[in-house]
């Protein structure tokens, strides 16, 4: 039987693993990337990404569902945003990880 603590640190992984879930896209990493230095509307990030408009409203959805991303009106325009700052040093942190793993996360073909 499982202890409540057990429990508990399970649940936290499986959250944890959901959040890494919203950055295991394509799509929603370049969305996030392209956020990362300033708000952007949907057409900017259209731009910025390469990616369909309908692409892009679709992973804006999933982003701001799951609270990485939000969105404010300005007149007439709608800006998106990371919701919270930690997510641009998380992605800064990655990209410093992987100038010393990219090789190996590269040739890794468990992930695939």
């Amino acid at each position: 039987m499982l202890s409540k603590t057990q429990i508990a640190k399970d649940k936290i992984t499986d959250l944890k693993v959901k959040l890494f879930r919203g950055f295991s896209d394509h799509s929603r990493m370049s969305i996030l990337n392209a956020l990362r230095s300033r708000p952007l509307t949907v057409n900017e990030i259209v731009e910025a990404t390469g990616l369909n408009q309908s692409n892009v409203s679709n992973h804006l959805g999933c982003l701001r569902c799951c609270d990485l991303v939000v969105r404010q009106q300005q007149g007439r325009f709608v800006y998106y945003q990371l919701s919270d700052e930690r997510i641009a040093q998380l992605l800064d942190l990655a990209d410093e990880l992987l100038a010393n793993v990219a090789q190996g996360v590269n040739s890794c073909d468990r992930y695939d």
